[in-house]
């Protein structure tokens, strides 16, 4: 059976995407990276995937006359992967409902909170400010609004008094690379099925 073909999308260190690329080395995920693509030229995301040896290409913002035209270059350079999956790893752009409408492959999304709560920008700041005991990380699949999409997986991450957004952010990311390579290997071994709003896993026995 062939490997799911899958791209990433990123904006900036590519912290995520550096911990799915050690899974598949280590023969963990069963997919066929074909292409990392970033809206920044210097993203050093496109730095890990060039030492991986895996096709890169960016669509910095400057370089199209509207945001149509650059979702454009972006589904086209997709569709001529013939992507099945599209991952974002800290891709700072919300996609029109144009682009998901004309996409045939799921695409998924983590996010450093435990949605619904605290979706959007500096969300562990927004944990903080609440006053929450308890905060964690989720994928979810994208949909057309801000981290509403449905969720596959969350784990929890304890607030401490002690703690400082750049803390807190930390603890996050280091659960954060280990369930997204997990939802990864789910998915591409077909273990991931979502009806409506409801997604269900089935683990192995």
């Amino acid at each position: 059976m062939s490997s799911l073909r899958v791209a990433v999308l990123a904006s900036g260190r590519g912290t995520n995407l550096q911990a799915l690329i050690e899974e598949w080395q280590n023969s963990f995920l069963p997919v066929e990276f074909v292409g990392v693509g970033s809206d920044k030229t210097d993203a050093y995301a496109l730095v890990r995937a060039q030492e991986a040896g895996i096709p890169t290409a960016a669509f910095p913002k400057e370089g199209y006359p509207n945001r149509e035209e650059q979702e454009k270059a972006i589904r086209d350079w997709l569709e001529d992967l013939n992507v099945q999956l599209l991952i974002l790893a800290g891709y700072m752009k919300v996609f029109s409902p144009v682009f998901l409408k004309e996409v045939s492959y799921p695409i998924v999304n983590i996010h450093p909170s435990l949605l619904p709560s605290f979706p959007g920008l500096h969300a562990q700041k927004q944990a903080l400010e609440y006053g929450v005991k308890i905060s964690g990380c989720t994928v979810h699949f994208v949909d057309e609004g801000m981290d509403s999409g449905p969720i596959i997986m969350q784990e929890t991450v304890p607030v401490f008094d002690e703690d400082t957004e750049d803390s807190l952010a930390e603890r996050i990311l280091k659960v954060e690379h280990e369930i997204y390579p997990e939802v990864i290997r789910l998915i591409a071994a077909g273990k991931v099925h979502r009806r409506g709003r409801k997604v269900h896993i089935h683990r192995d026995s």
